[in-house]
Order: C-alpha cells, then structure tokens, then sequence
C-alpha cells in the first residue's frame, strides 16, 4: 500500500508541470558522459520520448568532440586545441561535418526511433539554420560565431510531430561549413525558438563555489551575477560558454536555463517534473 502511494504521489507531483511544458519548447544541450555511456544515452532518449508524448516540444542539440578526435585519430591527424577549442583545417572541418552531421547526428535519431519516438536529424547547414561568420577573437580556421539563427526547418519539424535532433555545423554565405560551439549553439537556437527552457547536460551536479567539492552547488544564479562569478574564478572553462549562452538568450526571449547533471539517469525528467529540480537554474 505505500509503495502504491508513494508512486501516486510522484505521479501528483509531476501533473503540474506537465500541464506548465505541454505545448512548450524545450532546447536540450547534450553532451558529457550520457553521449558515451549506453543506460544513461537510453535514459536521456526515453526522457526524450516521454516529453514528446505529453506534448512538450523538445528539440535536441548536440555536439560530439571525443567522436571527431577519435575520428580524427584513425586519420592519422592530432587534434590540436587552443585554449579549450578545437584549430579546425580544411581537412577537420570535413571531419566535423562528417562526424556530427553523420554518425553521431544519426546514431541520436535511431536511438530515438528505438525508443518509439519520431525524430529528424539536421544541421546547422540545412535551411541555413545557423549562419556564421569566421571568429573573430582568435584564429582557429573554420571555427564560427553565428550571426543569425533561420528556425524555419526547425519549426517544421516540430509541427508535423518529429524531434528535431540537431549537429552544431553552421554555413556561411559562401556555403563553406564552420564548426561551433554546441553550447552556443543551443542558447542561439533556445532564444530564436523563445523557448520555455534550456537544459544542458554535464558532468558535474552544476555550477560549483568550488569546483573540486561539489557540496558547494550553487542552486540558482541570477544573470547579473554571472560577471561577479566568472571574476571571482567560479565560473570557468566550459561553464563561460553556457552562462553568457544563458545571459544572452533569456535577455531575447527565454524563459530560464538550468545546467544539470547528465550523469543521473532520467536527469531531464527530475529536472522538469519534480519539486526541488537537479540543476542550477539561472535566470532574471
């Protein structure tokens, strides 16, 4: 008998947010070790499905570094990081597409199809979804910023019913493809979408005080103190790209973000459907 009320309860707990995502878009950043590890890649596919037949629009974007690299390896090519980035040739660009926009981009769609979801793999290419120009502030070959997001293919998608599962390649006005940070590219395509959230998926429980204790989990961060932490050290590495990805797109239209912990099992559905949450949520 308690064991029937407390699935009762949990299943109480989760109708009001279900009632708040239906209908609603959410942009999911996956990454970390629930792209390399099967029960969690299972898991985050089946939270995938389970959203999508309550009526959540999800849209799933991805990268995929440890594939390029080893890809990249068989090559016989090093990969070559300049503080933090991939230095990405001619011939690693080729690479990128071939991986992101390939392999992994349609790995994610079967593994969705396995779940008995409907999903569409696309990259930042097709529609000219994500338009770059080359960065600016350090010379790392075809690496790009993007100066627009087109949504169009997106929306498409998402209204004849299919998971948008998209690889970080943007295009320029050349039609020369450019690498990008997955991370960025989530925050741009969360703010074109005006999306009811962003979630990142990590390898860490959130943002950290410490970043070697995380007993120091921050639960919440409001935008106008993301400068403070990043001078004060807290904010460092791969959390800069998410945080100003955060700051930037709740300020056109997203509703909150919140980074949490891919490592858990169902982390997507504890986030959205529970009381407390798992992650940092950041937001106004």
């Amino acid at each position: 008998m308690q064991e029937r009320k407390e699935r009762v309860g949990i299943l109480m707990e989760a109708l009001p947010y279900i009632q708040k995502y239906t209908g609603k878009t959410i942009v999911v950043k996956y990454g970390g070790a629930a792209m390399t590890n099967d029960a969690l890649k299972t898991s985050v596919m089946n939270d995938i499905v389970l959203l999508s037949l309550v009526g959540v629009n999800v849209v799933l974007v991805h990268g995929g570094g440890p594939e390029i690299s080893s890809t990249l390896a068989a090559l016989g090519k090093e990969s070559v990081f300049i503080d933090g980035l991939r230095y990405t040739d001619a011939e690693t660009a080729d690479v990128v597409a071939m991986v992101l926009a390939g392999k992994v981009n349609k790995t994610l769609v079967s593994l969705i199809h396995k779940a008995k979801g409907k999903a569409i793999g696309l990259c930042g290419a097709d529609g000219a979804m994500l338009q770059v120009k080359k960065m600016e502030t350090s010379d790392l070959g075809f690496v790009g910023d993007i100066v627009a997001v087109d949504a169009t293919s997106i929306l498409m998608t998402l209204e004849n019913g299919f998971v948008p599962v998209i690889a970080t390649v943007g295009v320029d006005e050349t039609g020369q493809l450019y690498n990008i940070n997955a991370d960025t590219a989530a925050a741009e395509i969360a703010a074109a979408l005006k999306a009811e959230k962003l979630i990142f998926m990590t390898d860490v429980r959130g943002v950290l005080q410490d970043k070697d204790d995380e007993n120091s989990f921050i639960p919440d961060i409001e935008l106008w103190k993301i400068a403070d932490l990043q001078d004060a050290g807290v904010i460092t590495g791969g959390m800069i790209p998410k945080t100003e990805g955060c700051k930037s797109a709740i300020a056109r239209g997203l509703k909150e973000a919140v980074i949490i912990d891919g490592r858990i099992e169902h982390s997507i559905l504890l986030e959205l459907f529970s009381d407390t949450g798992i992650g940092t949520l950041l937001h106004r």
